[in-house]
């Protein structure tokens, strides 16, 4: 079972990409990158996910808009849930204008025979995709009393924030179920300037993306989190799990 993750940029920005396999009850790094175009996202998933063969995707990004205006539910409940963490989410409405790009990367998603998956029962193969928020999930899978900040302010801020979610996923995520193994596979270091260091924050944020698809599938509702539904749109959140 593979699990992809799609930090996918809202816009025209590049989108952070990462793919994790499930070998003998361990998650190993395949592929972790970048790409611009929407086009080349899906021939990238398209490479590493054959026709047919189970993954579930997990998609950074509003992919369900019911709503011409104002806020999706979830959107609501995140603020609700994580706004003492400054967790709360962008809100989305079919108006904005990221809507039709978020909306149409779901439809293609469909179409290769990814079905959305606000319920899941736990360990079933499939083709599936969730939408994710990565500041919560970080919030939970790290116990953390707040977010780390490391997408505005000065770089030197945002760098050492970096390095702090690079060594919370290195220390921490091996020890969970299911636990991630790097083995020989190396997440880059973290750099020094901007244009490269939103490079590395974008290949982050699809690698726990990627792994919030694994617990999910993993776990199921049994340690996760789910704000909303398909109707509303939703985002799946991993329970805090360390004691």
């Amino acid at each position: 079972m593979k699990f992809i993750g799609i930090d996918l940029g809202w816009k025209s920005q590049p989108s952070g990409l990462c793919c994790l396999e499930l070998i003998d009850g361990q998650l190993q790094l395949l592929d972790l990158e970048r790409q611009d175009a929407i086009a080349d996202i899906l021939t990238w998933i398209d490479t590493w996910v054959q026709p047919e063969a189970p993954a579930i995707i997990a998609v950074d990004a509003p992919t369900l808009i019911p709503n011409a205006t104002g806020s999706r539910l979830p959107d609501k409940l995140s603020h609700k849930y994580f706004g003492k963490y400054h967790a709360g989410c962008y809100p989305a409405n079919q108006n904005l204008p990221f809507a039709e790009r978020t909306i149409n990367f779901g439809l293609e998603l469909e179409s290769r025979g990814f079905a959305h998956a606000p319920t899941i029962a736990a360990k079933t193969l499939g083709r599936y995709q969730i939408e994710v928020f990565p500041h919560p999930a970080i919030v939970h899978l790290f116990k953390l009393e707040r977010i780390l900040k490391y997408k505005k302010g000065r770089i030197n801020e945002r760098r050492l924030e970096l390095i702090k979610l690079y060594q919370y996923i290195r220390e921490i995520l091996p020890n969970l179920q299911p636990p991630l193994i790097f083995g020989s596979a190396l997440i880059p270091e973290i750099p020094n300037t901007g244009a490269a260091l939103k490079a590395i924050e974008d290949k982050l944020d699809s690698l726990i993306c990627a792994y919030v698809a694994a617990h999910w599938w993993y776990w199921g509702e049994q340690r996760n989190l789910v704000l909303g539904d398909s109707t509303t749109g939703y985002i799946v959140i991993p329970k805090s799990v360390l004691s």
